[in-house]
């Protein structure tokens, strides 16, 4: 069986910022060599700023996400007979690495497996990476919006999420999906939703007026900046009361 494949989260973006780059440095070279180094210096540097940038994006979209999560999940100490669900599971990289932690339970993924958001988003996709990592027999995929999730009131043990809610448009519409997920958790029930910038702290107010217990916003530290120390990858988790 062929190894899985995960993609590049926003093809479409990289696409941009590597014309971006190879623009600047074309024309700085061009202008080193018709005019002067000092007028070139401009364009080099900062074609040589958006690579650095560039680079440290590929590394989260290629392996620091990977390490992360498998850090966030070592650290959930789980039974192995939860139940999971991925917002927004895409290609699979954190619902088969849930999945390995589940040899008892069952890991589902939820998404509408756009082009945009990762190159080869499709179910197909993710089920052949679920049957790479020997996982296909716990996994299950679904199509859905998160605002309205398919899914049952207290289905879940465990609801994860990794850089999906804020694509949703508008913070009201991002509410919504945030309270969608907290309706189809358990009772004592785990929340996880790792986002970019401020989104967690919106998440975490809105758990808030939710009554949600043991609300935390973390950094998830530099192998999670996407492009720039700026641009940090946040981790909010909380928790259901385990009674009303």
């Amino acid at each position: 069986m062929p190894g899985a494949r995960y993609g590049m989260d926003a093809p479409y973006g990289f696409g941009f910022v590597g014309l971006v780059v190879l623009g600047f440095w074309g024309t700085g070279l061009v202008m080193a060599v018709t005019a002067d180094l000092a007028a070139a210096l401009p364009a080099l540097v900062s074609g040589t700023l958006l690579a650095g940038c560039l680079a440290l994006s590929l590394h989260v979209t290629l392996r620091g996400k990977f390490l992360v999560w498998r850090d966030v999940l070592d650290e959930l100490d789980l039974r192995g007979d939860e139940r999971l669900l991925d917002l927004g599971c895409g290609r699979g990289a954190v619902l088969l690495a849930a999945a390995r932690h589940l040899p008892q339970g069952r890991a589902v993924g939820v998404d509408l497996w756009r082009g945009r958001d990762q190159s080869g988003n499709t179910p197909a996709a993710t089920l052949r990476n679920a049957r790479a990592e020997g996982v296909a027999d716990r996994v299950h995929v679904q199509g859905g919006d998160l605002r309205r999730l398919p899914y049952a009131e207290a289905s879940f043990d465990l609801v994860v999420s990794s850089l999906t809610v804020h694509t949703i448009f508008g913070a009201d519409a991002r509410a919504q999906a945030i309270a969608e997920a907290y309706r189809v958790l358990r009772p004592g029930g785990r929340l996880l939703i790792a986002d970019l910038a401020r989104t967690p702290r919106e998440y975490a107010a809105v758990l808030t007026r939710l009554d949600a217990q043991d609300i935390h916003v973390r950094g998830l530290g530099w192998r999670a900046w996407w492009g720039s120390p700026w641009v940090p990858t946040r981790l909010l988790t909380a928790r259901k009361p385990a009674t009303p």
